[in-house]
């Protein structure tokens, strides 16, 4: 779920219209996963309760049993000291367990909320997602790969959730490319995030941790390129920035929607909404303003 600042941002280009959108509603109907009580409940019956390793198990469990550092390098914004806590998980149960574990979470949890979505409506958005998906370029990019991998569960609706997430990982690992190539690093775009009104700076700290020491010293680096004022808060330069690095992302992200092109992308998007407005309706992103 994005979260915008009230500070004006340059237009997106028109061309990229529609990548945005696409971006804008698969990560809307993805984000629930990390939100809802029952990715703690089927963690905790495979015998983990913390918040922080049970996020990595279930989100790195596609990546299949690497050890932490591996996972560190496609968890960008997260500190070391927060990757770490997956140490162990894969001696608790193995990455199978745990991806199913996260498949049984977001089935129970999307018919908790009542997603409306017909089965009509599934086989429609899965024939615009699945040739995506096919034809997706996965190089560089290794989360959006690892998930492409994963056996699609029977259930369809949970079948159409893996095949977003695909997607939501493809425009991440892109993202990251971009931060990279932007010389921003792990935790200066968090500081940055923040900075420009995308989500809170709290919780940010709280799910990334990282330090006071780190906190502060990447908002120095940012002060000194002119995103960010003395006391943190963003300059206009700042404000451009962030927007022109989400820009760099949609354009290395047009040609993933190519085999479908514009008009049906924005269909997609109508036939994703009723997820994350269910999940909306329920409360699930209230923890994020």
């Amino acid at each position: 779920m994005t979260h915008h600042s009230t500070a004006a941002r340059p237009h997106i280009p028109t061309e990229l219209d529609a990548v945005r959108a696409a971006a804008n509603a698969v990560s809307a109907a993805h984000l629930f996963a990390y939100l809802i009580p029952e990715a703690a409940e089927e963690a905790a019956a495979l015998g983990v309760t913390e918040r922080t390793p049970r996020y990595f198990a279930l989100r790195a469990a596609a990546l299949g049993t690497v050890p932490w550092q591996v996972a560190l390098a496609t968890f960008y914004n997260f500190s070391p000291r927060a990757v770490r806590t997956l140490a162990g998980v894969w001696d608790v149960a193995p990455p199978a367990r745990w991806q199913a574990a996260r498949f049984a979470a977001v089935g129970r949890a999307m018919r908790r909320v009542g997603v409306p979505l017909a089965p009509d409506a599934i086989a429609a958005a899965r024939s615009l997602l699945d040739p995506v998906v096919a034809a997706a370029d996965y190089a560089g990019k290794p989360m959006a790969a690892a998930n492409a991998a994963v056996p699609l569960p029977d259930d369809p609706l949970v079948a159409l959730w893996q095949q977003i997430t695909v997607l939501r990982e493809w425009r991440g690992d892109a993202h990251i490319a971009v931060l990279v190539a932007n010389r921003l690093g792990p935790c200066d775009c968090n500081v940055l995030h923040a900075a420009t009104g995308r989500l809170p700076a709290a919780v940010l700290r709280a799910t990334r941790l990282w330090n006071d020491n780190e906190w502060a010293a990447a908002t120095a680096r940012l002060a000194a390129r002119g995103w960010l004022d003395a006391d943190g808060t963003a300059t206009a330069e700042g404000l451009a920035a962030r927007e022109q690095l989400e820009t760099d992302t949609d354009e290395h992200c047009a040609e993933l929607w190519s085999p479908i092109g514009d008009p049906d992308t924005r269909r997609l998007v109508a036939l994703l909404t009723p997820i994350s407005d269910a999940f909306t309706a329920a409360g699930t992103f209230a923890g994020l303003h």
